[in-house]
Parts: C-alpha cells; structure tokens; sequence
C-alpha cells in the first residue's frame, strides 16, 4: 500500500476514538474522551458537529433513528441527536470507581453492545455485555486495558484488544447466545513498545489495528501475521473503521494527550482526524438492538 493517510479534519481532539461510520446517512460519528463530545462528520461538506455529554464518553453505537447508544464513565446512555438529549439506561458499580471506567465498545451482528472498562489497576478492568433486553453480562475479567474489539466475516471468531498487555486475544463467539470462550493470543507485540488501540475486520478477515505511540497502524491476517504497516504523521493513532460509498475508505481518530508541550510543538497535527483509501473493504457497522 503506497498511499498516506490524508488530514481531514483539524479536531485537535485530546483524546479521539470509537469511529462509526453510518451508512445511511453517509456520516461519521466519533468520540473525544476527555472534553465530552461526540462529535458527527460530514465527508461530503467537510463539516463537523458536536454534542457535549458532560462526562466522559468513550464508545457509541447507532440505536435507532437519530440515535446513539452512548458509554459514559460507568453508565449507559441514549444520545438523541434531534434534542441532544440524553436519556440514563444503565449505571454499573464498579469494584474501583475512581481507577475505572468504561472505554472502547461495539455492537456485535446480533444487536448487543460489547463494552470494555480500563483500569489503572493491573487486571482490574472487564468485558461487558449488553443485550437489547436491558441486562448486562460480564464476560471477561482480568483485563487492564479493554481496548479494539471486532468479530470475523463469518461470525465465529470475537476479537478483543488488551492494550496494557500489548496483545490481541481471539475467542471462539458463539453468536446465538453471545457467548465467548477459548481465549489464545492471536498477536503478541510485547517486544514493541507501541500498544494495540481500536481495530477494524476487513471482509477477508484481515485485522487493521491502531498503534498507540507506534506512528503506524498495522494489519493482521486471520492467523495474526503482519502483513502491512503503515505510517501516520501523529504518534498516537487510536481507533480505525471503514466507511464511505464501498467501505474501502479508513477513517482513523487519534490523540493529544500525555504528549508533552515539545511534542505537540513537532507535531501539531496530534488529535486530528484522517482518512486512508484502501483497496479493502470492510465490515458494516452494527445497531444495538437490531439483527443482522
């Protein structure tokens, strides 16, 4: 791949992530963690709006007809984007509240939302579930950094990123019943310094993964194997989805935050917003309550 990921929009967000791209409107929703947006990107005017959610936000999801299903600190929320209303659907007590929080998430083919938490205790964060039933299920424990999350094309096989242990587990999904199991290692990059952050499956079931403090996102086949890695102009890329007319543009967010004041100076650009044109295609986007 020769091609570079292009600027699109100067967000200078602190911390960017959870991209979703709407096929039917033909937008692109992201987050900015730390000043409460989520923000909405319009490809075709180059426009950008946002919402202030008054907390922490760290993962969306569609939901319905101008909609979000929104993760805030600990709690679980509908973000309607006609009133910028936000209606409380789930609190969750955790065993360390002031260490952790609620970070990346996505819904799987099935409608239900997959939310992690990150701690800044070793092993304290966990993987949720949320069903369209209003229940949550934990289903993983152990974790630091519940991070990048995606399931294979053929359904059979859940993705999930710790990013403190530098490593991307695979699990056998069972998407019936939504449940997970025989965890393994499927990339390991613990002799690197760089951690994996968000991902994204393309329809071949290659793995496209941000690099945080890596300057790069890297590509996996389904066997873990690096095939591409590709350079970015900011040191802290965060998350990747696929969107556009065929799916085959990347949109990748990335951060600002913990550079120091030099490192911005060098690179101005951390926090924006880019876009790669690929000659993949990738997996649509999911709606929380919604089979596919």
């Amino acid at each position: 791949m020769t091609q570079s990921p292009t600027n699109i929009l100067d967000a200078r967000a602190r911390l960017g992530e959870s991209p979703l791209w709407d096929a039917e409107q033909q937008q692109l929703f992201w987050v900015d963690i730390y000043n409460h947006r989520v923000h909405q990107y319009d490809p075709a005017t180059g426009q950008n709006r946002y919402f202030d959610t008054g907390e922490v936000v760290s993962a969306i999801a569609p939901a319905g007809e101008h909609q979000l299903l929104i993760a805030l600190r600990n709690r679980l929320a509908l973000l309607h984007l006609d009133t910028k209303e936000i209606t409380p659907l789930k609190e969750v007590e955790f065993s360390h509240p002031t260490e952790t929080r609620f970070n990346d998430g996505k819904c799987d083919p099935q409608g239900r939302f997959w939310i992690g938490t990150c701690s800044d205790l070793t092993g304290q964060a966990a993987l949720y579930r949320y069903d369209p039933d209003g229940s949550l299920q934990l289903m993983e424990q152990g974790i630091t950094i519940s991070n990048g999350l995606g399931w294979s094309p053929d359904g059979s096989t859940f993705y999930l990123t710790d990013s403190a242990q530098h490593t991307i587990f695979a699990y056998d999904f069972e998407a019936s019943t939504g449940e997970i199991h025989n965890r393994r290692v499927l990339v390991d990059l613990a002799p690197e310094t760089v951690e994996p952050d968000g991902l994204a499956v393309d329809d071949q079931g290659y793995l496209w993964s941000a690099l945080w403090d890596g300057w790069a996102i890297a590509r996996f086949d389904p066997t873990g194997k690096e095939v591409t890695r590709i350079k970015m102009p900011v040191p802290r890329p965060t998350s990747v989805t696929f969107g556009g007319n065929n799916l085959q543009d990347l949109y990748i967010t990335s951060a600002s935050v913990g550079l120091s004041q030099q490192q911005i100076q060098q690179c101005h650009i951390a926090g924006d917003l880019f876009r790669l044109n690929t000659q993949s295609i990738g997996l649509p986007t999911h709606s929380f309550g919604r089979i596919e």
